[in-house]
């Protein structure tokens, strides 16, 4: 399920969902979960995973955060109320490391007080909060995962690496935020993936949250240098401005979802941003063809 908000361009997602559609066991419903009804989706299923939100952090702020608050904490919540009737299903969403802010601690634990510094953080909060509320009053058992700065192949086009690789190919000036000594625990997205499938096993009563990270904060200085050495070519840098509601470091404590969840990023940055290079190459070589006519038809009739 998806509403196609227009953060980024629809024809990226679509692109996305083409081989999907060639799945079986596979079918794609564009629903606003803001204003659907929700209980004929969730009858019958054992686990809902919430990944649905308003993403970015810079752009929550100003007069846009009113899509935060909606499309973060109302769909939550409407999610969360169309699920008191199906009691046979449990909870898993997506959180993120957002919430942390600057952390007082490295690595971060579970456990750390969450300080956001990013409208867009508080709403991740209020997530957490909803599931928190409708598991007690409910009995609804939710997990929430802290993604830490997912990347990899598909990844939206506003995040860095997207920005980064698609510039270096092209021989183009890369902008960095800032110093470039800001550091995050980069995730590749297969252990995202992995993550999240081991937190539907877990089936426990109450509230859960757990940090996924990579399991390394690396400077996006040092990504650069690593860049420049797959595409084997300098690059061309400029410093900027720090933006408002980026933490200067995030660092994942991800003992507890080894522990409980039997989770561990198996994943090394390099060869996740080798797999996103070739992804953007391959995008690259097939840009001239979109989806055929058939193809829009079919995903819109599902």
């Amino acid at each position: 399920m998806d509403t196609f908000t227009d953060f980024y361009p629809r024809e990226i997602k679509l692109r996305n969902l083409e081989r999907l559609l060639e799945e079986p066991h596979f079918s794609f419903r564009e629903v606003d979960l803001c204003t659907m009804p929700l209980h004929a989706f969730i009858e019958g299923a054992d686990t809902v995973f919430h990944m649905a939100a308003q993403a970015g952090v810079r752009g929550s702020f100003g007069e846009s955060f009113d899509h935060y608050v909606r499309n973060n904490v109302i769909a939550t919540q409407r999610l969360l109320d169309a699920m008191v009737a199906h009691p046979e299903a449990s909870l898993v969403y997506a959180s993120s490391s957002s919430v942390y802010g600057n952390a007082q601690r490295m690595p971060t634990p579970e456990s750390c007080d969450r300080h956001p510094v990013s409208p867009y953080g508080m709403t991740k909060v209020a997530t957490e909060e909803l599931a928190g509320v409708y598991s007690r009053v409910h009995g609804i058992p939710t997990v929430g995962l802290r993604y830490f700065t997912a990347y990899g192949p598909r990844q939206r086009p506003d995040m860095a690496f997207s920005r980064f690789i698609s510039r270096a190919l092209s021989d183009e000036e890369l902008v960095v935020n800032g110093d470039g000594q800001q550091a995050r625990d980069f995730t590749y997205v297969d252990d995202v993936v992995d993550a999240t499938i081991a937190a539907a096993r877990l089936r426990e009563p109450g509230a859960r949250v757990y940090n996924v990270g990579g399991g390394e904060p690396v400077t996006i200085n040092e990504v650069l240098g690593l860049l420049s050495r797959i595409v084997e070519r300098p690059l061309r840098v400029r410093n900027g401005s720090p933006q408002q509601g980026d933490a200067r470091r995030t660092s994942a404590d991800a003992g507890s979802a080894e522990r409980e969840l039997g989770f561990m990023a198996k994943h090394a940055l390099e060869d996740g941003m080798r797999a996103q290079v070739a992804w953007v190459l391959a995008v690259d070589r097939s840009a001239s063809r979109r989806l055929d006519d058939h193809g829009v038809r079919e995903l819109r009739a599902a």
